[in-house]
């Protein structure tokens, strides 16, 4: 196998593990959302900037071509707008 390969190889697999560790970061608060069933701890707009610049980071991915970006930041996506979406269902019954 080529150096240049081998430093892809490397790159490629740099980019899958830092995507599953920010993807898999998502999933405490989604577990403690589904047991308690609320979210008023969350910041609603803490969430639509982070699902905002994950789609953004989506799109430069698609852009580039780059599939552990893609990959990631598909499934960071996916989670991100679920918190976003139950802090939004339940802000007017968080609110009384």
């Amino acid at each position: 196998m080529k150096r240049q390969d081998m430093q892809d190889i490397h790159i490629i697999i740099t980019g899958l593990i830092a995507g599953t560790c920010t993807t898999a970061s998502f999933v405490p608060q989604i577990v403690k959302i589904l047991k308690t069933g609320h979210t008023r701890d969350i910041s609603l707009y803490m969430y639509i900037v982070l699902t905002t610049g994950i789609f953004l980071w989506l799109v430069y991915g698609i852009f580039l071509g780059r599939f552990s970006i893609i990959l990631a930041n598909s499934m960071s996506l996916v989670l991100c707008a679920f918190v976003l979406a139950m802090k939004i269902r339940n802000r007017r019954n968080e609110s009384a």
